[in-house]
């Protein structure tokens, strides 16, 4: 018999938690499900809990007894399921926390990604030295190789943006994110021609949000979302004191969409932003 896995991907977590929202959709208990599916009430608890693999076609069976009729949501969940090789950020499983490894996982297989960042420049567009000055003031201080560790893995994540169909790319940036000093004024420089450069890639667009903007509809906390292959698959990311904290409830989303739609209209349009971007690195 098969033993539950220790450390079960992401994807696996999200598709045992939609598989049992699902059962509770249908009004139904882990014990009656087991009955439904032909299996024991353990088995589907672990299944739920990622803690168990599953094929496809077993997915499609579990949504049919589930009454689930979205045919595109079971597909999707059923994708879920495909993927038997791990990915390359396993290369770091003894060096990072699962969180991180986790937010890389979902980065990598989303279709679309926005983001709105108002204190750092977001991942996906940082130079190597910025990132390497921005872990140095991590607390407690990382070692020298553990900076390194993070700087590698950091940019090792941007090649979603390179590859050949790229998801499409989205970043709201606020004015103090671009004004934050990491680094001397050549590695502030770089940092902000890099952000236009990578903005002329047709599928990532760059937005600014100036001081002068005023108010606008966030905490101040980085917002990632992350679009999956149909919408109940979305993740949304926020940036806290303790890590990455993926959320992927239904009616959190939904705010985390709206918030976002906002901050998004208090943004210069693309073209102002990176005559403002371009403006910001000659003054230095």
């Amino acid at each position: 018999m098969p033993q539950p896995s220790p450390l079960p991907t992401a994807r696996r977590r999200r598709l045992g938690v939609e598989l049992r929202r699902l059962r509770e959709r249908a009004d139904l208990s882990a014990t009656q499900a087991a009955a439904l599916v032909g299996a024991t009430q353990s088995r589907v608890s672990n299944i739920e809990a990622g803690r168990y693999g599953v094929s496809a076609d077993r997915v499609r069976a579990i949504a049919r007894h589930y009454d689930c009729t979205d045919e595109p949501l079971i597909e999707a969940l059923a994708a879920l399921t495909g993927e038997r090789r791990r990915g390359w950020w396993e290369e770091y499983r003894d060096i990072l926390s699962p969180r991180v490894l986790d937010l890389t996982e979902v980065e990598h297989h989303a279709t679309a990604l926005r983001v709105a960042h108002v204190i750092n420049i977001p991942g996906l567009l940082q130079t190597t030295d910025h990132a390497r000055a921005l872990f140095s003031y991590t607390v407690p201080p990382l070692k020298p190789h553990e900076i390194e560790h993070r700087v590698s893995h950091r940019i090792k994540r941007q090649e979603v943006l390179h590859r050949e169909q790229p998801p499409r790319y989205t970043a709201i940036i606020h004015e103090a994110a671009l004004r934050m000093r990491f680094g001397d004024r050549a590695t502030v420089r770089t940092q902000l021609n890099h952000l236009n450069e990578i903005g002329q890639l047709d599928h990532v667009t760059i937005t600014v949000i100036p001081f002068d903007s005023g108010p606008f509809h966030t905490s101040g906390q980085g917002i990632d979302y992350f679009h999956g292959s149909v919408p109940q698959l979305d993740t949304v990311q926020l940036d806290t004191d303790h890590g990455a904290e993926l959320i992927d409830s239904p009616a959190q989303l939904d705010r985390y969409g709206l918030i976002l739609d906002r901050v998004e209209q208090a943004a210069l349009p693309p073209a102002k932003s990176r005559d403002f971007i371009t403006q910001l690195a000659q003054n230095l």
